[in-house]
């Protein structure tokens, strides 16, 4: 009997060892509440203190509290670490707030996030500035982007768009009151296609005007047409197009100065015009020509391009530009008009210096993350934006049925734009499917 029960207890922890082996791997989440984050937490709990102090985010105490701690505690003064005002479990990782003392800025544990990370065993520790003097550490337990789950709370709302999970286990959100104009980046096969599919099934929820240029023949954008309240699949149509958007602007200009405001947003909702994304497929499509005679057009587009990325802003016309690089090899006015797009998503691309066109200059930091995307991540990517920050994140994997079904569904959110009807694509012929026998057995008639 004795037997019996030692065999049945060690089969039990066999057991129970290997069911958290396996929900490691298929159920990460699962695995985090009830092993990792006990574990991470109280390891965090002992080693604080000495893991800032290893780290150099300590500061000597102020000479009021030495003299109080020295002559009337009795105590040895030592170097005061970041005070934890607040610790709270996820199903991702943990959140840690922290008091910054005198002497520490955000900057000095941004810096030292690897040290940290590496120290209490988690997958990440990303830095997060919550207000002056106040700090989030955000602790990813293991690896989010591996298998994207978005948010449940992550809907399109007021011109916000989430369109991928950030490595923090938190939503992307393109912003476009934020962050008006942006640059897409990335080879073949990296993930740009399903970033704007999921960037287009957001925004085709909204109240806003969908506007496709698309060169390679509409090949990307046609399915959406449903939904476009216009799509040009040719250079020539392009500059057309962008014509139209520059004269658009300027009207609106012309509203906003007879309403005496700046922005579109302070406008009476009665007198607002409908948002204007503008969703370029392939920009390099617009800079090249094959030869001397295109020069003219390419001079109306890259005026055009810039011209809105510079003013459309205040009037509510967005560029939402993507490309496999954009350099000035591509001509004259690429690096204009790349400075003037704030938001930046580059996933992975083929050399150093493409990662270095997307996010130097508004991420230096970034650049070697965005070098090192590996090819069997597709969807993955470095964002980063004017402010310095940046942070890595992942597509959900979005089939282009499910963006067709959302805007077949937003069909009727299609504004009423008259300079757009030129280009107003024809709704795509949905085929009837194919008549087959029927199941339904014919009711016998009773004579």
């Amino acid at each position: 009997m004795t037997d019996l029960t030692v065999w049945l207890e060690a089969t039990g922890a066999v057991a129970g060892a290997g069911g958290l082996g396996y929900a490691k791997i298929r159920a990460p989440r699962v695995y985090w509440s009830l092993v990792g984050m006990p574990v991470t937490w109280g390891r965090f709990a002992l080693s604080y203190r000495s893991t800032m102090d290893v780290c150099g985010l300590t500061v000597q105490p102020s000479g009021l509290r030495a003299f109080m701690t020295r002559n009337v505690a009795r105590r040895e003064v030592q170097p005061v670490p970041p005070r934890i005002r607040r610790v709270r479990g996820t199903s991702t990782g943990l959140r840690v707030t922290l008091r910054l003392p005198a002497g520490l800025e955000p900057a000095d544990l941004i810096a030292s996030s690897e040290r940290l990370r590496h120290a209490w065993g988690v997958h990440s520790v990303t830095v997060m500035e919550t207000r002056p003097g106040y700090v989030e550490l955000r602790m990813t337990g293991y690896d989010v982007l591996r298998r994207v789950r978005m948010p449940r709370r992550a809907h399109p709302r007021d011109m916000v768009v989430p369109v991928a999970l950030r490595e923090d286990g938190t939503a992307f959100e393109r912003d476009y009151r934020a962050a008006p104009m942006a640059l897409t980046l990335g080879a073949n096969q990296s993930g740009k296609s399903m970033y704007q599919r999921n960037l287009i099934k957001g925004l085709a929820q909204l109240p806003v005007a969908l506007v496709g240029i698309d060169c390679k023949r509409g090949v990307e954008q046609t399915a959406y047409a449903s939904r476009l309240s216009a799509l040009v699949t040719s250079p020539d149509d392009a500059a057309s197009l962008l014509g139209v958007l520059v004269a658009e602007m300027e009207d609106r200009f012309d509203l906003l100065s007879r309403h005496g405001v700046s922005n579109l947003w302070e406008l009476p909702e009665s007198a607002r015009p409908v948002p204007v994304v503008v969703l370029v497929d392939e920009i390099a499509e617009l800079f090249l020509i094959s030869s001397k005679k295109d020069e003219e057009r390419r001079e109306r587009i890259v005026t055009a391009l810039i011209r809105l990325a510079q003013m459309a802003r205040a009037v509510g016309i967005h560029l939402e530009i993507c490309g496999q690089r954009f350099g000035s090899e591509l001509g004259k006015g690429a690096t204009m008009l790349r400075a003037q797009l704030t938001g930046r998503v580059v996933h992975r691309v083929n050399d150093k210096q493409t990662a270095e066109m997307g996010l130097n200059d508004v991420a230096p930091d970034a650049v070697a993350v965005a070098s090192l995307i590996p090819m069997e991540r597709p969807g993955t990517a470095v964002a980063g934006d004017s402010s310095g920050g940046w942070s890595k994140i992942r597509t959900p994997n979005t089939t282009r049925d499910e963006v067709v079904a959302v805007c077949r569904a937003s069909a009727h959110l299609v504004p009423d734009l008259p300079m757009l009807d030129p280009f107003r694509p024809a709704a795509p012929v949905v085929p009837a499917p194919a008549a087959g026998p029927s199941l339904v057995k014919p009711r016998p008639v009773t004579p």
